[in-house]
């Protein structure tokens, strides 16, 4: 009896010590669980009131903070996931055991966080959760959730894609490389991103930020980076600072760097990863004080123009300082030159003015146009038919037409959304006259 005991005992520790290791607060995957019981009840039938009801009670309403901070932060909707279940059933067939092994890696995560709070020991804690969206993240942040999307960073090179329209066929290539293989990295790089400072929404900003993650995760992991982007980047370095020196002002150009399908010259997209991973080795190469350097990575306040320029100058990584880089693309800009009806100011226009002309220093595109409220606000903005708006002939001017009231201020806007063929916006420009008393 008493060994029997022994036994029990023994066996209830085992038991015990084997669901620890299964178990780990820090990363949570019943999101993953509760999309597939979801997802079976909305196969089994045509009715789509009732697939968004099984949609909302199995997979909404009993999801994690996780589930709703990935729905917050890519705008997905329920209509998304329906569409995406309905229309990729290969897909989803091919993606699913893949998810359901995610409770495994919970411990390589957690040795992952640790071995980064070995080279950056203010790390504070986070949580991750392995949620399932719709196509728009393999991994996000909010606040100090980690947010992956298990559909995109589980799949790998047997996982089906044939199905995909043509939004969706940068993923064909991103399956290739078998993310599910290097969860770690993409983990470590967002947890990264909840120590760090906010962005700023500028180019540069963006690719620093990104940056930060990807090479402080390569760091503390001591591997390569499994993204394609640094490799690419690192054979085509010269030609790629070239072009992004020319673009990091381009307000436009975002989605030529980052998170975007906007073609570019390399046929490769993200390369803004790149770039700021090179600014971030460039700079902790040249660090005395290796634990310092990534301290100041990872705490850069991207608020504070002074901090990063110095940060920038000792990365020593563009062929020119940002001033001077800036001063250059300021050169290029086009500019608006004049007002056909009357001089910019005026305090006397006539009130049978029926359109305004504003004319470009250079040709623009003939299609990307901006137009907005002055500080004035709305009431100072002329009415006017919105469809009756035109270019010219050569896309030197462009026409609005308005109805203008006796003795009223009024403002327009100009923005730089307007652009040339390249891209180079617009300097922006503000129209603003008096009207005559009748």
């Amino acid at each position: 009896m008493k060994k029997a005991l022994v036994l029990l005992i023994t066996v209830i520790v085992i038991i015990s010590c084997n669901s620890k290791q299964h178990t780990n607060k820090n990363v949570i995957t019943s999101d993953i669980t509760n999309f597939w019981k979801a997802y079976d009840n909305i196969i089994s039938t045509q009715d789509s009131t009732l697939q968004y009801k099984y949609l909302d009670s199995l997979y909404f309403q009993k999801g994690t903070v996780g589930l709703e901070g990935i729905r917050q932060a890519r705008n997905y909707t329920a209509q998304d996931y329906i569409n995406s279940i309905n229309n990729y059933p290969k897909f989803w067939n091919s993606i699913r055991e893949n998810t359901l092994n995610a409770d495994k890696i919970s411990s390589e995560l957690e040795d992952g966080i640790k071995k980064l709070k070995t080279i950056y020991p203010q790390l504070k804690p986070a949580k991750i959760y392995f949620t399932i969206g719709a196509f728009l993240t393999g991994g996000t942040t909010i606040d100090s959730l980690v947010l992956i999307g298990s559909e995109i960073s589980m799949a790998d090179n047997t996982t089906e894609t044939s199905e995909f329209p043509e939004n969706l066929s940068h993923l064909k290539s991103h399956f290739a490389t078998n993310p599910k293989n290097h969860l770690v990295f993409l983990n470590v790089h967002e947890y990264i991103h909840t120590q760090q400072n906010p962005r700023e929404f500028n180019i540069l900003s963006l690719v620093l930020y990104e940056g930060v993650a990807e090479f402080v995760a390569s760091k503390a992991l001591e591997k390569k980076s499994p993204n394609p982007q640094i490799e690419f980047g690192k054979k085509n370095a010269k030609r790629i600072r070239e072009v992004f020196e020319n673009e990091m002002f381009y307000y436009n150009n975002l989605y030529k760097w980052l998170d975007g399908n906007a073609p570019n010259e390399f046929g490769m997209r993200d390369l803004g990863y790149y770039v700021g991973y090179q600014i971030c080795e460039n700079y902790y190469n040249q660090a005395d004080n290796k634990e310092n350097a990534i301290k100041t990575m990872i705490e850069l306040d991207y608020t504070n123009e002074s901090e990063v320029e110095n940060f920038i100058k000792k990365a020593n990584y563009f062929s020119k300082s940002l001033d001077s880089l800036y001063q250059t693309f300021e050169s290029k800009r086009p500019t608006v030159i004049r007002i056909k009806q009357f001089e910019n100011n005026s305090q006397n226009v006539d009130t049978k003015t029926k359109e305004i002309t504003i004319e470009f220093s250079q040709a623009l595109n003939g299609h990307n146009t901006g137009v907005d409220f002055g500080e004035l606000g709305q009431d100072a903005f002329p009415k006017g038919t919105l469809n009756e708006r035109k270019w010219s002939a050569d896309n030197k001017s462009w026409t609005i037409p308005v109805e203008l009231e006796p003795n009223k201020v009024y403002q327009i806007f100009i923005s730089n959304n307007f652009r040339t063929q390249e891209s180079i916006p617009l300097k922006p420009y503000l129209i603003e006259f008096k009207t005559a008393n009748k």
